[in-house]
């Protein structure tokens, strides 16, 4: 099918604030229509045609990904209660095996190991088999996954759609031939036990998808004598519900993109009432953890009340909205984004200079000293490359010794450390195996500053195989972007992208407003009616490329997914001459529809990110002036692949469809794959996984220029 799908046109007028836009394509929308249907397999017969010249490309960037992946291997056990928890992958199984070891003795905190040939640990239990789950399934997810304190009873949430509604149900993992018939539907993720295992605690969706109910299940009794224990009708807020680490409170937590609140319930109490932390304030965001300092509970709170970058404070876990101790103070050149609270020390993250950072400080028995400052007990964690990235995971046990932390960088495979608090010797449990010859000497990484218009410095990242690229030389590149939500977008590694590095390929990262790579302004700077300084951050990122001989506009990709395909979408409109090919993953361009529309998943949350245009005209007008649908117009557009899910909840694939399809009106040649059984993340499984990756990355390789079989 080499001839591209005709889209029918069926007017339809969107008036608001006086202002008639007419849209061509909305009855694309309607996704139980067989006609939609029909027209969605014309475009990925038409992809497939166009691409077919890339199979063989496709097929040996599968193997190389395969070949390079250790496919038999398991993850570093992790302990909690008297067990080590850990998931192992098979050769030639698509999915994870979850399994756990008993610990040896109460004070045995090293990691079981086994042998590089990832077999089964001694004494293995299989807790859940994903790959039996998924078995006569095109798309399967878990979604919660917990063992009650005791160890005796598991919980598991699946998704077999891809719409993020899961099915809860209890499983005996006590070698007992306990059978439970407790079945929950349609929940969000992330369903819990609470510290008896009596009880199970869960978020269930509305009809646009936002948890905005949490439920208490009893074990062993019906769904439908569950109680609802706590619902949030102001629709711009998500849900979510807990324990604290120290298993001493159940927690809910109520969050928009700009404002939250937390409730708190002792844990010993679990049919009690759950008591607000601090009353909502708009614009006011705070996270709470437990600590005990001094023998007394309190509460560790990091919020951006008169504080944009986010301060740490104390407050007693009895009066939480009495007196603040003051821990870590504002500081405009760092962000605060979180702290993690355990029996004997507590850890901090934040981002400096760009780049995030991990501290750690010991919580002496008998408290802190009044006159105590930051620097007398913070102590950050040091790493000698300019470029990479640290955070805290895999901690769930409140007595640990040792915290365990994830290292990687562009260059360096991802390393799981423990830090012994008391030493600060650091362990290293595991870095992510790279078979066949990977050298990370091969490879190099530095930033680089464009200059935005407005005289802003735009930090991009970069990585290259020395050997391969001259710099001063154009080479083949391919560019990301996200800029939004304040998620930042840090240095990180990726086996699927040694095949395009191994063909003489830069990849590289435009840390544009809009994300938090350089603290809270950054973001505040690159959204709502400032949004459009992300598009002329990348802009200006490409030109620099450019300007500085690293690629040339017929040699340049530019990529991105979600929001990221939104910016992906603008920057085809403003400036399409500096491009070779535009990589759009479930795309959100048509957003002014999507925020006009309150009844559609995610609407009314957006609002605080990109302002309401329903009820105020200047953001309608701003939207409509970026709107990468709207703004289509004769250009001269390079290629353009837009990839989406059908069952996508977050960005409809009716938005990259109508895209497709304007594009079209004007000429340009753009193609749509859409994957039928699959959703906002793409399909499930690691080999479909790599498979979709390897077509998006030939794709991308011959957009760019780059030579098909490296070296």
């Amino acid at each position: 099918m080499l001839t591209p799908p005709k889209t029918a046109k069926r007017p339809i007028e969107r008036v608001h604030h006086g202002d008639v836009y007419v849209d061509d394509y909305e009855w694309l929308r309607a996704k139980d229509d067989p006609e939609v249907v029909a027209h969605l397999h014309e475009e990925n017969a038409y992809t497939n045609a166009k691409t077919e010249h890339l199979a063989i490309l496709q097929e040996q960037l599968f193997d190389e990904i395969k070949a390079r992946t250790k496919e038999t291997d398991l993850s570093v056990p992790t302990r909690e209660g008297d067990w080590w928890y850990y998931t192992r992958t098979v050769e030639g199984r698509q999915y994870g095996i979850h399994c756990r070891v008993p610990v040896a003795s109460p004070d045995d905190w090293e990691p079981p190991v086994t042998d590089d040939s990832g077999a089964p640990l001694p004494g293995e239990q299989v807790l859940l088999d994903d790959n039996a789950e998924a078995a006569g399934h095109e798309f399967y997810a878990l979604g919660s996954f917990d063992v009650t304190a005791d160890g005796s009873t598991m919980l598991y949430g699946v998704d077999v759609e891809g719409d993020e509604r899961y099915t809860v149900r209890l499983r005996a993992v006590d070698g007992t031939d306990r059978a439970y018939t407790d079945v929950i539907e349609g929940t969000a993720a992330g369903a819990v036990f609470d510290a008896s295992g009596r009880y199970l605690f869960y978020a269930t969706v509305d009809e646009s998808w936002r948890p905005d109910t949490i439920w208490r299940h009893e074990v062993g009794t019906e769904a439908s004598d569950d109680v609802s224990v706590f619902h949030e009708p102001d629709e711009r807020f998500w849900l979510g519900v807990g324990l604290t680490r120290s298993r001493r409170f159940l927690m809910i937590e109520a969050g928009s993109n700009v404002t939250s609140e937390s409730w708190l319930l002792d844990a010993a109490d679990p049919t009690g009432e759950f008591a607000v932390v601090w009353p909502r304030k708009d614009g006011v965001e705070y996270d709470v953890e437990h600590v005990v300092a001094g023998g007394r509970d309190r509460l560790l709170i990091v919020h951006n009340d008169d504080a944009v970058n986010f301060e740490l404070v104390s407050v007693a876990a009895s009066d939480p909205q009495g007196p603040r101790r003051m821990l870590l103070p504002h500081d405009p050149a760092v962000r605060i984004e979180g702290v993690d609270a355990f029996r004997d020390f507590v850890s901090v993250e934040y981002r400096r200079e760009g780049l995030p950072r991990v501290a750690i400080a010991k919580v002496p028995p008998q408290g802190l000293p009044a006159d105590a400052t930051p620097d007398d007990t913070l102590h950050e964690l040091e790493f000698d490359e300019a470029l990479f990235s640290v955070g805290v995971g895999g901690n769930p046990s409140w007595e640990q010794p040792t915290l365990r932390i994830g290292y990687t960088s562009f260059v360096t495979p991802s390393t799981v450390y423990d830090v012994v608090v008391a030493t600060g010797e650091r362990m290293l449990r595991k870095r992510q195996p790279v078979l066949g010859d990977y050298d990370a000497t091969r490879y190099a990484q530095r930033r680089e500053w464009a200059t935005a218009s407005d005289g802003t410095r735009v930090p991009i990242s970069l990585v290259y195989r020395h050997d391969l690229v001259t710099l001063g030389e154009p080479a083949p590149t391919l560019l990301y972007g996200y800029g939004s939500y304040e998620h930042s977008i840090d240095p990180g590694f990726g086996i699927p992208r040694l095949s395009l590095l191994d063909r003489g390929m830069i990849f590289a990262v435009a840390h544009v407003r809009g994300g938090g790579e350089m603290g809270r302004l950054w973001y505040e700077h690159g959204k709502k009616l400032e949004k459009r300084n992300t598009f002329t951050d990348f802009i200006a990122a490409a030109r620099h490329l450019i300007d500085e001989d690293f690629t040339a506009p017929d040699r340049l990709v530019a990529q991105g997914g979600s929001a990221g395909g939104l910016l992906i979408g603008a920057v085809a409109n403003l400036a399409p001459k500096y491009f070779s090919g535009f990589l759009a993953e479930v795309p959100f361009v048509d957003p002014l529809t999507s925020i006009l529309d309150p009844s559609l998943p995610l609407t009314v949350i957006e609002w605080d990110e990109w302002g309401n245009p329903l009820d105020d005209e200047e953001v309608y007008s701003y939207m409509r002036s970026y709107s990468p649908l709207e703004n289509v117009h004769v250009n001269h557009y390079p290629r353009i692949l837009a990839v989406t899910s059908l069952n996508d909840t977050r960005v409809l694939y009716v938005e990259p469809a109508k895209w497709v399809a304007r594009l079209r009106d004007v000429g340009a040649d753009p193609l749509l794959k859409i994957e039928m059984a699959a959703g906002h993340g793409g399909v499930s499984g690691r080999y479909s996984a790599w498979r979709e990756r390897a077509f998006a990355y030939a794709w991308v390789i011959d957009a760019a220029g780059a030579h098909p079989s490296g070296e």
